[in-house]
């Protein structure tokens, strides 16, 4: 059991905590951006400038710093799901010592890679940092190895607890809160201990997943409750359960604690990439996420918010995923299935309504459609909103111009699956000619081409999604009769948009052609 402290003892192993051997003190900056949206002044503590990513460093160091030259012998091992362990890693090579780090098998690639090229030895074992903990500890017991421990052991807390020393200085006018992530809690174990013994008024908000809830199920049971499963988009915070003494010092210092979801966790990793040009992990972004929640739900303006920004190691391909979600985490985007006749002019109108909508506008970031029915359409269509709230009010306004409309944004069936599911073979789909085309990014290029068709050219397929760049692909399917083949192709000639015929293609047989 992992001995408990007095506040007192933890404030003086802070002030004399040895983490700038190797971590450095990170700047605490304003994000403007989010600040002048917020209407409050949001302060982000850069701790995914570490040289491993990571405020992981401090705590690890800190540990190891103080291991007898016997125990440096035998080496070290610790169970961590990436940032500890790039801590520990580090810490060894800089003292000259063994180090064994067991990962769960979920920890992204990158966090493996940045371990090994620091000399740790790596073991996979597991889904969760739990289950890696199990083993580290059976590692220990067969090679008399030190456990360094991620987030339970009063050194480890000290030396994250530096941050908020560092904070403090920084900030020496107004701040009102300081939001952490918490995984095992460690980092919130040393920046409430700081602040609650220099600034007391200042509060203390731990963040967490809302699938990896252990600490806040913890405080509410009044004891440590070990959770079935943890979510594994933070990799950074899953998991199962938390410290004995982070438990404690959560329960008597940490003022509240916000739990946030993947969407607007993926919005805050958008919105600090607008303000520093960095992208941070899940974990990095918790502190983030809360802030917004906070200031919506307390309707706060002028205050002072500071964010730890703790952690950087991202997977480049789990970019897809985050800037796929930002945009409905933050309500930038409307998810939407349109119910249109299926009848001559009818796809038009309905591009013509989204043109019309009230408040101005909209960009189509995403148009699925298949034919599938003789008498109705069902499109699934996402549409740019200007703010929170919109997609419902732009869901009833199609209804009311005869679209019925379906508001998915919301929905995660839809928005993890079956936006990429919209098609497949049509026995209605006769002689049709499917074709991508190379379509400018700009206002008027569909209506343009729509404009074009002859009105016996049936749309038998459409997919679009806005990819961010100056053109966007898009896969039309139309029935074009043998007898039009020279019309189709002069209005192809005349429409001038690149393209490629794939009527032809292998893929689109098997899939779509029936």
């Amino acid at each position: 059991m992992t001995k408990s402290l007095k506040p007192a003892d933890y404030l003086k192993k802070i002030l004399t905590a040895r983490v700038y051997d190797v971590a450095s003190e990170t700047p605490l900056e304003t994000a403007k951006a989010l600040s002048r949206r917020l209407h409050n002044k949001v302060l982000l503590k850069r701790e995914d400038q570490q040289p491993v990513f990571s405020f992981k460093l401090r705590g690890a160091y800190n540990r190891m710093v103080q291991l007898s030259a016997e125990e440096l012998a035998r080496g070290v091992i610790c169970a961590s799901a990436g940032n500890h362990a790039q801590g520990v890693a580090m810490a060894a090579h800089r003292l000259g010592t063994r180090a064994v780090i067991v990962m769960p098998v979920t920890t992204p690639s990158v966090k493996v890679d940045a371990v090994k090229a620091l000399g740790g030895e790596v073991v996979l074992h597991g889904d969760s940092y739990s289950d890696a903990y199990a083993r580290a500890v059976a590692l220990r017991d067969e090679g008399g190895l030190t456990f360094i421990h991620p987030f339970d052991d009063p050194d480890v807390i000290a030396g994250q607890g530096t941050i908020a020393m560092e904070m403090l200085r920084q900030q020496q006018g107004p701040l009102h809160a300081v939001f952490v992530a918490i995984g095992g809690g460690g980092l919130v174990s040393g920046v409430a201990n700081y602040i609650k013994a220099v600034r007391p008024e200042v509060k203390v908000i731990g963040v967490q997943m809302n699938d990896s809830d252990a600490m806040l199920q913890s405080v509410q049971a009044r004891k440590r409750v070990t959770l079935p499963d943890v979510g594994l988009f933070s990799d950074g915070t899953a998991v199962k359960l938390v410290g004995e003494e982070t438990f404690r010092i959560a329960r008597e210092l940490v003022d509240e604690f916000i739990t946030v979801d993947t969407d607007a966790v993926c919005a805050a990793i958008k919105d600090v990439f607008v303000d520093t040009r960095s992208i941070v992990e899940p974990a990095g972004a918790l502190a983030v996420a809360a802030i917004k929640q906070y200031v919506a739900q307390h309707k706060t303006r002028g205050e002072t918010y500071a964010a730890i920004l703790c952690g950087a190691n991202m997977n480049f391909d789990r970019l897809r995923f985050v800037a796929e979600r930002a945009e409905v985490g933050e309500e930038r985007e409307a998810l939407l299935a349109v119910t249109i006749p299926e009848e001559r002019g009818s796809f038009r109108r309905f591009c013509e309504l989204i043109g019309s909508l009230p408040g101005g506008p909209r960009n189509v970031t995403e148009f699925n459609y298949r034919i599938s029915d003789s008498r109705q359409a069902h499109v699934f269509v996402d549409l740019a909103t200007h703010g929170k709230g919109e997609s419902a009010r732009i869901a009833a306004n199609f209804t009311r111009h005869g679209f019925e409309a379906l508001d998915l944004t919301h929905d995660e069936l839809a928005k993890e699956h079956l936006r990429h599911m919209v098609g497949g073979h049509s026995p209605l789909a006769q002689d049709e000619r499917l074709l991508r085309f190379v379509f400018p990014e700009r206002p008027g290029a569909l209506m343009k081409f729509l404009s074009m068709l002859r009105p016996t050219w049936n749309i038998t397929l459409f997919h679009y999604r806005n990819q961010g760049a100056d053109y966007g692909r898009i896969l039309v399917g139309l029935q074009v009769p043998p007898a039009d083949d020279a019309a189709f192709g002069a209005f192809l000639d005349t429409l001038g948009y690149p393209f490629v015929d794939e009527t032809a293609n292998p893929a689109y047989r098997l899939f779509l052609r029936s």
